[in-house]
């Protein structure tokens, strides 16, 4: 058979996308498009929803596929991702009707898949042309500085930014340790998810917020407690370790840094600008000015949205050029790991569609016993912790921004009311969004880029379920004292 390249296997998916218009509609009505989560309660084994399988197969293959079959893995993960995507997406199209399939294919693609990875690429392409010039030796002292100097920029630059400019430091500095994963580990857990949690340019759940009227800086009046009290406990536990290992290696001293007569520094600055530019081009999109809108098949975009995205990647492109090949190629830049995201949540976007209309669909969904476990029964009042919990648990394995849009709007969706009376509830939903996507690689996009990167630059990164490990045996009894101190 002849080899396809890739625009003719783009051509193959959008041939069978455009397939699906000729397939019959059955059993939905004429002119509703919308994929309803009360129309997707049928489950197996007396638990799990039909429709979610391709979407827990995708996380599946993501877990083991590496482990089991690690040469086809590394040449076919993105074939992988789009068949997960068409396992969901062509029974929908038989049950419900192909203009069904291909709208909630476009609108997934086009208002969220699209924007999330053009923000991801310009930041992952700005934040790779800066680069600290000079050596670092990575002792305890100085990778605890790293992580906390980390930890204090993602609520400002976004955590892609943060994770994109001091993870390259990070590893060059401890090239020379013989004991690197738990740097990595921690640095998703502070600068990749924990440091984000402060203004809605950290993390996109409280972009979405912010969308929805919260106040820029609620959450950094609100969120400030929680995130210091997290902070300060990694960076405690990591320290130690840090020093147990260090002194286990023999203390020993970086064989570049004693050769290197460059200064401390930093190159490519004029990205430092560019990211300047990034962080207001996201304001824009999130400020009152209403340009108009834009129908495409039946999804309608915000004109300003659009915009945001065209600044977006020619500030990317502005960086790519204004920055030197030769700074790139000394901070170790390469594309692997965008396009390793790109790939992957390709297939996560589309699969998880019929999981997050289910949580939408609130109590008239399969998983109604989930979203009563918010509220007392007795009183009608919401229950802090289990909002913390629920929103921070599911926000693990699906997108956590519309993760929390669903429970912002089980707790009402009444922004004056949840920012007031019902502060602690909003709290609650914002930390679980944001703190528990450092659970899973696929919690939050930086984590996969942060651990690709790692993995070019000869760090042995634990599987999926190995950094569950390190997550759950760290970040859980952390959780549960954030519990009891903060939701109780």
């Amino acid at each position: 058979m002849a080899k396809f390249g890739r625009f003719g296997k783009l051509g193959l998916v959008l041939c069978a996308m455009t397939a699906f218009m000729l397939v019959p509609d059955v059993a939905w009505s004429a002119g509703d498009l919308h994929l309803h989560g009360s129309d997707l309660n049928t489950t197996i084994l007396g638990f799990l929803p039909v429709w979610i399988i391709p979407f827990v197969c995708m996380l599946l293959s993501i877990a083991i596929g590496p482990l089991a079959v690690p040469h086809f893995w590394e040449h076919h993960f993105g074939k992988v991702a789009v068949f997960w995507g068409l396992a969901f997406l062509v029974p929908c199209g038989i049950v419900f009707g192909a203009e069904v399939a291909l709208y909630q294919a476009w609108h997934a693609l086009t208002l969220e898949y699209m924007p999330f990875i053009i923000l991801l690429f310009s930041l992952f392409t700005v934040a790779g042309g800066v680069r600290l010039k000079g050596s670092l030796v990575g002792t305890p002292v100085v990778n605890t500085g790293l992580l906390l100097v980390g930890t204090l920029l993602a609520s400002w630059m976004g955590t892609t930014g943060a994770a994109m400019l001091l993870i390259r430091p990070l590893l060059r500095a401890n090239e020379h340790r013989k004991y690197r994963v738990h740097s990595v580990v921690f640095f998703i857990f502070l600068v990749a998810n924990i440091g984000g949690s402060l203004t809605p340019l950290g993390d996109p759940p409280l972009f979405l917020g912010f969308l929805r009227g919260v106040p820029f800086f609620w959450t950094t009046s609100h969120m400030l407690p929680e995130m210091l009290f997290m902070a300060a406990i990694l960076l405690c536990l990591f320290f130690v370790l840090d020093t147990i290992l260090f002194k286990k290696e023999g203390s020993p001293t970086s064989p570049a840094s004693a050769g290197s007569s460059e200064k401390l520094g930093l190159d490519g600055k004029v990205n430092l600008l560019l990211l300047v530019g990034v962080v207001c081009a996201v304001l824009m999109s999130g400020s009152s000015w209403q340009p108009g809108e834009v129908e495409i098949y039946h999804v309608t975009m915000d004109i300003k949205n659009l915009l945001r995205d065209l600044i977006l990647l020619c500030i990317a492109g502005l960086s790519w050029k204004l920055t030197s090949q030769e700074s790139r190629r000394l901070n170790g830049f390469n594309w692997h790991p965008i396009l390793e995201v790109g790939k992957l949540f390709f297939g996560i976007f589309l699969s998880m569609i019929p999981a997050i209309a289910i949580l939408q669909a609130g109590k008239d969904g399969v998983l109604a016993p989930v979203i009563n476990m918010v509220t007392d029964s007795a009183t009608g009042q919401p229950i802090d912790y289990m909002y913390f919990w629920l929103t921070g648990l599911l926000s693990s394995f699906l997108d956590n921004a519309p993760t929390y849009v669903v429970f912002f709007n089980t707790a009402g969706g009444n922004v004056s009311l949840l920012t007031t009376e019902l502060a602690s509830t909003l709290t609650a939903i914002s930390a679980g969004a944001v703190f528990m996507g450092a659970n899973t690689y696929i919690g939050n996009a930086p984590n996969f880029m942060v651990r690709s990167i790692a993995e070019n630059q000869g760090v042995k990164m634990p599987s999926f379920f190995g950094y569950m490990a390190w997550s759950f045996g760290i970040l859980i009894p952390c959780f549960v004292i954030v519990t009891l101190v903060f939701f109780i």
